[in-house]
């Protein structure tokens, strides 16, 4: 018997809250569910747990209606008490470990983990069990700040973060172990139409920074309010099609689900790509059954 493949752990990570961690991590999770992938999920934010309160809603939402509504095998890390700095950080590491060990239990294909927003030890913990990790952050400096310092004047990287420092280090150890890469990938939320100056000045850093410590940058998702508005649901873009659910679907809809369906191509994961090609070439078999 052919021993199952490890699964691919996707950690999304920012230093700095509002820039779209859990919208972007419950939709990649019920993306990945409707592509036919197993999935566990991992709420690093214990004290927040927006995600964990996302997918509560979920479950309710599916048991209420009595709708085909995937959810993952879901955990929640642990936070120690402990009094003791060190024996507090041991005591999560631990925990962590167990709650992964676990998580690889339920067989996934995939181990999405949403991080809190800000500079923990249970968020270092997370970072370092990734394959991929996305950064979603807001188009402007104040956000990019979480990236590296910028002169004003010249437009370029004056000071790398103590986030970029950190997954950077953790790109040399995981290469040092052997383990492959860890692909990092920065993703633009509410790129604006307006204010071009802004947002070129920010793709020309982000494109600077890219070369200097290795991550790629990927469009995410425009200002629209369809993405947060489904929250005390438990919804998401995905679960539109479900007849139960009795919700309207408008041309913001669609752009919308569209950003989401180049926001996972981005991520050039294969296996993510065969299943995407997969469901195109369905839909298109679909369409020419309807017009024959």
């Amino acid at each position: 018997m052919t021993e199952k493949a490890k699964p691919h752990v996707i950690v999304i990570g920012n230093e700095k809250g509002g820039a779209g961690k859990t919208t972007t991590t419950v939709h990649l999770i019920v993306y990945l569910l409707n592509l036919g992938f197993k999935v566990s999920s991992v709420d690093a934010d214990v004290r927040q747990q927006s995600l964990t309160r996302y997918l509560e809603n979920r479950s309710s939402t599916k048991e209420k209606r009595q709708s085909e509504i995937s959810v993952p095998n879901h955990f929640v890390a642990f936070e120690s008490a402990l009094p003791n700095i060190g024996e507090r950080c041991l005591e999560e590491a631990d925990k962590f470990a167990e709650t992964y060990s676990q998580a690889i239990a339920s067989d996934a294909d995939f181990i999405i983990i949403d991080t809190p927003g800000t500079n923990s030890n249970l968020s270092l913990i997370a970072h370092s069990y990734a394959d991929t990790i996305i950064t979603p952050m807001n188009d402007s400096f104040l956000d990019l700040d979480i990236i590296a310092r910028v002169d004003p004047e010249k437009m370029d990287v004056a000071k790398l973060s103590h986030y970029s420092q950190v997954i950077w280090q953790q790109k040399m150890q995981k290469a040092k172990n052997s383990k492959g890469e860890l692909n990092w990938i920065i993703v633009r939320n509410r790129l604006g139409t307006t204010d071009a100056i802004n947002k070129r000045n920010v793709g020309m850093v982000l494109e600077r920074l890219a070369k200097r410590i290795g991550f790629r940058v990927a469009q995410g998702f425009s200002e629209r309010v369809i993405f947060r508005e489904l929250f005390l649901h438990g919804l998401t873009l995905l679960d539109l099609h479900i007849n139960k659910l009795n919700i309207n679907v408008t041309l913001s809809h669609l752009a919308a689900r569209h950003e989401l369906r180049e926001f996972l191509k981005s991520l050039n994961i294969k296996a993510i790509e065969q299943k995407l090609e997969k469901e195109t070439e369905a839909k298109s078999l679909s369409k020419v059954e309807e017009n024959a």
